[in-house]
């Protein structure tokens, strides 16, 4: 028995998606949620997925839905040989600004990212784009001023070291008023308060993984290997503790 069907919550991660997304002719009727496994949103949730499309009304959004879908399709090309991609995503990222009419792009880097940054830089100037740009340490803020302690810090106890400051970088690229913000490199944690913060809207280009040069699936891949089959060992969940939050939307005050 698939274990999904014991959980209690969404696991699209365990079905086929053959009721969402069907191989059929487009006039064909789409199949019946009633078909889907229990474990499908569709069919826990169908008022809130209902909701949810109501809000495609919205001309903005509508709008700017099409044109990502139409950004999809233009990624892909049908040949003899079967399907193929077409382009990497800095390119798509050009692309889609293009079709919005953007022209001011944000960038929130890592500064261990800071010859990437260069890199990207050029290209999306290249291409017409202003390019602004915001690294993490922005501020230049202790990292004891949010109670560190002394070993806790990357050189230790005794070497200054400057907090990551991803609420500053999402304020400053919400003040120089960008059209489009990028995400890239910015640790776990420190990305979540960038994208609770952002008011533009944000894209990510690359996402942290010192070890795998930015590329975190391929820890997936390796998982099946010896050299981290560690990652699918069973654990026990740990002890459960008081759980930390962060507000829905983080505001700047004025």
């Amino acid at each position: 028995m698939n274990p999904a069907k014991e959980k209690g919550y969404s696991v699209c991660g365990k079905c086929p998606g053959t009721t969402c997304f069907p191989r059929i002719a487009a006039d064909e009727p789409l199949p019946p949620v009633a078909e889907a496994p229990t474990f499908c949103p569709m069919r826990r949730f169908p008022e809130t997925i209902q909701k949810v499309q109501e809000t495609y009304n919205q001309p903005d959004i509508r709008e700017f839905a099409r044109l990502a879908s139409i950004q999809e399709a233009e990624c892909y090309e049908a040949t003899e040989d079967g399907m193929r991609t077409k382009f990497p995503r800095i390119e798509e990222i050009i692309q889609f600004s293009q079709k919005c009419n953007y022209t001011r792009i944000g960038v929130a880097f890592c500064l261990g990212l800071k010859e990437e940054m260069r890199m990207v830089s050029d290209i999306l100037e290249s291409k017409g784009l202003d390019v602004i740009t915001v690294n993490c340490k922005v501020g230049g803020v202790p990292k004891e001023s949010i109670g560190l302690a002394g070993k806790e810090k990357i050189l230790g106890p005794d070497m200054m070291e400057t907090m990551c400051n991803p609420i500053a970088q999402a304020a400053v690229l919400d003040a120089e008023g960008v059209d489009l913000a990028i995400m890239m490199g910015l640790c776990v944690g420190h990305d979540t308060l960038f994208l609770k913060t952002i008011q533009a809207p944000t894209t990510v280009l690359a996402v942290k993984d010192r070890v795998f040069g930015h590329n975190p699936l391929a820890a997936c891949y390796l998982s099946k290997s010896p050299y981290y089959g560690r990652l699918r060992k069973k654990t026990e969940r740990k002890g459960e503790g008081e759980k930390v939050t962060i507000p829905e939307k983080i505001i700047i005050s004025a």
